[in-house]
């Protein structure tokens, strides 16, 4: 193992913002000089759960490792608790023979693997980091028999029959969109990068959000609409300081709720509402130039009611400083 290129890697799973227990997992398929791998670890989203794969490959020509891809799927179906895994279990053909068992983080892999079974098979949800344990506290959620599936869990189905959305970042020289980011994406919402990269090699910054409504490429990817920074005339602070939000009166905290949102989470504020303090969830809108605000039930608020000046239209928040968007261009890669 070349530990040069051990460290490399390192630096980049963490300055993309990947746990440190995928790189300890890196590491070992690296000393044991497995030539192709995959990690997997899971997000939780507001509805659902998001899994992530991560692509390693070493060189035909040399010992070196690249990890030049990974992979986000939502599905908005039931989730896995902290500490649980999927695990199939199939009886062997022939008697005597002891079950087959196998055990997933990724909930598209596995119940793919479930479907492929030909026998008794059963698709259940268990915790702990061994097959023993997983089977002893296994929770059925699909039953398969002689290659038929004759159960799926009611509060399963949707995961089950549900076909999750995906997406392909690439990597490349270590730059790319990060995990947090690539989870909030493939939510639908928008994220912010100042280290986007044109077709002639020119730095630009940009807000980005995949475009669902086209639909996949030929590559099986969304391609985005791209909302330029200074350009499209999208200025987030100046958004935010339109409303009553109380973390806007600490610089510190200030600053941490405007990074969460460029990363394209929906963090949590405190505001007023009819003169109470009342907790929000809100969201960076930059195609309209706004942000958007959830009440803790996930109901849509009106952002009009938080404003420090009720009499600012919303045709007038929307309309200044907002040009045509600016969709991805051919060449720059996810």
């Amino acid at each position: 193992m070349n530990l040069n290129n051990l460290e490399d890697l390192k630096d980049e799973m963490k300055r993309l913002g990947f746990k440190d227990k995928l790189i300890g997992e890196m590491e070992e398929y690296m000393k044991d000089n497995v030539p192709d791998f995959r990690l997997h670890d899971i997000a939780k989203a507001t509805k659902g759960q998001v899994d992530l794969t991560l692509h390693f490959k070493q060189s035909g020509q040399s010992e070196f490792y690249y990890f030049n891809k990974f992979e986000v799927s939502h599905n908005q179906g039931k989730t896995l608790q902290e500490g649980q895994k999927y695990v199939v279990i199939t009886q062997p053909e022939e008697a005597g023979k002891q079950n087959l068992i196998k055990s997933f983080l990724n909930t598209e892999e596995a119940i793919n693997f479930f479907k492929k079974q030909t026998g008794n098979s059963e698709l259940a949800i268990g915790k702990g980091d061994n097959n023993k344990d997983l089977v002893a506290s296994k929770n059925m959620v699909a039953n398969m028999e002689n290659g038929k599936v004759n159960y799926v869990n009611k509060e399963f189905q949707r995961t089950y029959y549900a076909n999750p959305i995906s997406q392909t970042f690439w990597i490349e020289k270590g730059r790319g969109f990060k995990a947090e980011q690539a989870v909030n994406l493939i939510q639908g919402r928008s994220v912010y990068r100042n280290d986007m990269m044109n077709l002639s090699g020119e730095p630009y910054k940009a807000w980005v959000k995949l475009d669902f409504e086209k639909g996949k490429d030929r590559f099986q990817n969304y391609s985005t609409n791209q909302f330029h920074d200074p350009q499209y005339g999208f200025d987030l602070n100046k958004v935010l300081e339109r409303f009553n939000i109380k973390e806007l009166e600490d610089p510190a905290k200030k600053v941490l709720l405007e990074d969460s949102l460029k990363n394209g989470n929906r963090p949590f504020v405190t505001t007023e509402k009819d003169g109470q303090p009342m907790k929000l969830f809100i969201e960076a809108v930059p195609r309209y130039s706004q942000i958007n605000m959830y009440a803790e039930n996930g109901k849509p608020e009106k952002r009009e009611q938080f404003l420090k000046e009720p009499s600012m239209s919303v045709a007038q928040s929307k309309d200044k400083g907002k040009e045509q968007e600016v969709e991805q261009r051919q060449g720059i890669r996810m």
